[in-house]
């Protein structure tokens, strides 16, 4: 599951603090723009608390939970589109991310300069979905033609076409992609080979202070601003914080600040599930292990990812619900109480899936 994250944003939004904090990388952070130039890749670890109920019951010696990639990316500035700053960089990683997280400052401090010279989520959000959407445009624009003089020599996709007309439409009113697609009925996996940077899935993050934190009105403005988009808010210097201390500190720190779990935990999560992801879940004396597949894989797809052979010779895969598991306790308790089923080729996969498939090649 080769499925990366570009985490995108304005100069100085905390970008690469966020970054640092979710792979614990010492990736610059510096308070100037385009600080970061070359994309910075970190692999973050998905938080599973099953995994360690899993390990716990078979004495597992180890435990592999499932990951996310995250990408930094270089700060977009006003005329990207144009390769203005690093514009042609920033949208070539882009383009290469199969979602896009969006950092947006929502803190002031005037220690930290802004590149628009004030602080507005609004106008941040509005210049970079600008940018992206200025992009696409250009995209579409030598596109369109192609598809037209393909369909005229029916050698075309009229189909494609036709999505492609209206996605430019949708975008020269100003709206991305992903944002109006379902209200325009716009079929986003027809236009996959076009590359449309807008079509892409969009997390928000908005990077606050203990005031945002605790301004629920605040908090329902900007999630309206951003719908259908998921948006998550959080303090990228206090995660920064929290990830360098031991595990019984940390949930001290968090209790006195009054938050249920670190808001990295959540992005991890909701990252996971923008991108179509799901696990599955295998145990025994040497590893409780999450696999990752997309939602809404079958048996054998899912066999697969353990290994290739698996999917080839796939016969059948014994499936347990994680929580029947833990209620009955062992694999042998829970056949004994009709909680393990045999699955066949057809079956589609359910996150949480305790299974252990068999074949034969």
């Amino acid at each position: 599951m080769a499925l990366t994250i570009g985490i995108a944003g304005l100069p100085n939004v905390g970008k690469s603090t966020l970054f640092n904090a979710l792979t614990r990388a010492s990736v610059l952070a510096a308070n100037y723009p385009f600080a970061t130039i070359e994309p910075n890749i970190g692999i973050v670890p998905l938080p599973d608390p099953r995994l360690a109920k899993l390990a716990e019951i078979f004495g597992s010696e180890r435990i592999l939970p499932a990951s996310v990639s995250f990408v930094d990316i270089a700060g977009i500035v006003r005329g990207a589109s144009e390769g203005e700053g690093l514009g042609n960089k920033f949208l070539a990683n882009i383009r290469e991310a199969d979602a896009i997280c969006q950092v947006t400052r929502a803190f002031a401090d005037p220690d930290v300069v802004h590149v628009d010279g004030k602080v507005s989520p609004k106008d941040d959000i509005e210049t970079i979905n600008t940018e992206l959407i200025l992009a696409d445009l250009q995209t579409l624009e030598k596109t369109v033609p192609r598809l037209e003089k393909e369909v005229r020599i029916k050698k075309g996709d009229a189909a494609l076409l036709a999505t492609a007309l209206e996605a430019q439409k949708l975008l020269e009113e100003g709206t991305t992609l992903f944002a109006g697609a379902a209200k325009a009925k716009l079929d986003l996996d027809q236009l996959a080979s076009l590359q449309l940077m807008t079509a892409k899935p969009f997390i928000y993050v908005f990077n606050t202070d203990d005031a945002g934190l605790a301004d629920e009105a605040f908090q329902a403005e900007l999630c309206e601003l951003v719908a259908p988009a998921h948006a998550i808010f959080l303090d990228a210097k206090f995660e920064s914080e929290l990830v360098e201390l031991e595990p019984d500190e940390a949930a001290e720190m968090l209790a006195d600040s009054g938050v249920d779990e670190p808001g990295l935990d959540k992005l991890a999560r909701v990252g996971f599930e923008t991108l179509g992801l799901q696990t599955y879940l295998t145990a025994g004396p040497k590893e409780s292990r999450a696999w990752t597949i997309h939602t809404g894989w079958t048996a054998p797809q899912a066999a697969g990812v353990i290994h290739t052979d698996f999917e080839r010779g796939f016969i059948k895969a014994e499936v347990i619900s994680f929580d029947d598991l833990v209620e009955t306790g062992s694999i042998a308790a829970a056949r004994s109480a009709g909680k393990a089923r045999i699955e066949g080729k057809d079956y589609v996969m359910h996150d949480g899936d305790v299974v252990e498939f068999r074949f034969n090649v």
